[in-house]
């Protein structure tokens, strides 16, 4: 992405620290017919690809873009546990069986991503540390005993940390406490969206980047894609798109809100701080209703993160206004640090914060909506893609796939979240 030039940062940290690289194939070498043919070249996609490959398949992944261009290369880099909801949310929307059964495969979606990084020998930054959800205030408080107490009754081993635990642990005053989750951790996002594409092309995938899928349309019993004047013809298709869906296509239409996240980092803190904020390695979110998260990278800088679009026209001087006041604020020991770091990704939020399957005639799926859970989820749902769509065995999802899902009125309510963030950012002051 393009630098905020306005604010006189360097853009997208996650591009300038990426150990891992990978170099696409070439458009001369796309095949005339695949297995499975993947669009969208993020965790979903990528995981999916490299599971068909290692199932025998012959697999190409096209993306429009660079790997890792959407959400997945712009993303915070937790890796949590589960979804964005309490447990008993999630059974209230799904039903007991449905809902049981994705709370136990996403609480144990970290476990899959930490394995699959070490065996395919991912450098991104692993750290296995646990992650905090923060108390704003006392409201917030009641809100983490009530997720304490849900989460355990349904297996997750989570402990409610007391106000002197949570301060010792981020070297801040301002939150009356935590959950801590030992599952959880942090990674350097855009480079596992890379070594997942590179451990892809080993198995024998192909990617294809940047390479735009101009039309997809099923013909017969197959699904046929035209990119680069060629036509490829695929057994099974999967759309992972997700917030950064293009519309060459008329096969396919998203529906979702599209929200906005700006991050903002430090330059490396000296051994001192890093001794006092963030120490353990956990990464942090808060429980404020206009959500801030905070972690640092293996190079000791703080990353602050809210909802909000800094390069947008409607906010985006006020959130960097913001993001000045909030870290001299939660973190008085870096009052006057500057940002050597800003950008924004889009989160593909659904109407119940709820991820999405859906069938696409008996061969074809989209993935999308995971809210702000870009990497468990998408690790996990990609992988399950790849077996269900080349096995023809809907069971193998995590959740059974829908016909048909519309969130209303999505543009709107982007508009809304965003007008909302932005004055909640001008009107915090402590």
């Amino acid at each position: 992405m393009q630098a905020s030039g306005a604010f006189g940062s360097k853009g997208n940290l996650w591009h300038s620290t990426a150990r891992e690289q990978v170099t696409a194939d070439s458009a001369d070498a796309l095949p005339s017919a695949v297995d499975l043919l993947i669009i969208g070249g993020g965790f979903t996609g990528l995981s999916a690809a490299l599971e068909a490959a290692r199932m025998g398949a012959k697999v190409a992944l096209l993306e429009a873009q660079e790997i890792g261009h959407g959400g997945s290369g712009r993303n915070v880099g937790l890796v949590n546990a589960g979804l964005w909801l309490p447990p008993q949310e999630i059974i209230k929307t799904l039903g007991v069986k449905t809902g049981e059964a994705l709370i136990d495969t996403l609480g144990a979606a970290p476990a899959r991503v930490f394995d699959l990084i070490a065996r395919e020998n991912i450098a991104c930054e692993a750290t296995r540390n646990g992650t905090l959800h923060l108390a704003h205030n006392a409201a917030g408080l009641d809100d983490l005993k009530t997720r304490h107490r849900q989460g355990n009754q349904y297996g997750a081993p989570l402990q409610l940390l007391d106000v002197e635990e949570t301060t010792a642990r981020t070297g801040s005053p301002n939150f009356a406490g935590a959950l801590f989750d030992a599952r959880a951790g942090t990674i350097q996002p855009l480079a596992y969206a890379r070594g997942l594409a590179r451990a892809a092309q080993a198995a024998g995938a192909q990617i294809f980047a940047p390479l735009t899928v101009e039309d997809l349309t099923h013909q017969g019993r197959a699904w046929v894609a035209r990119a680069a004047g060629r036509e490829i013809t695929a057994r099974s298709a999967l759309i992972a798109t997700n917030a950064y869906h293009m519309a060459g296509f008329s096969s396919y239409r998203p529906s979702f809100i599209p929200v906005y996240y700006s991050q903002f980092a430090t330059t490396p803190l000296p051994q001192s701080l890093r001794a006092e904020i963030l120490a353990g390695g956990e990464g942090a979110w808060d429980t404020a209703m206009v959500m801030s998260s905070f972690r640092m990278d293996a190079a000791g800088r703080l990353i602050l993160g809210a909802i909000g679009n800094v390069e947008g026209r409607l906010g985006g001087g006020t959130h960097h206004a913001w993001a000045a006041r909030k870290l001299a604020q939660t973190f008085p020991q870096l009052a006057g640090q500057g940002f050597s770091h800003i950008w924004q990704g889009r989160i593909a939020m659904t109407g119940d914060h709820i991820p999405k399957v859906l069938e696409i005639r008996s061969n074809g799926a989209a993935v999308f909506g995971y809210s702000g859970r870009g990497i468990g989820p998408g690790t996990v749902f990609g992988t399950a893609a790849a077996q269900a769509l080349l096995q023809q065995n809907r069971n193998l999802w995590p959740m059974p796939p829908l016909q048909k899902s519309v969130t209303g009125f999505g543009q709107l309510r982007a508009v809304y979240y965003e007008l909302g963030a932005t004055i909640a950012h001008a009107l915090q002051r402590n």
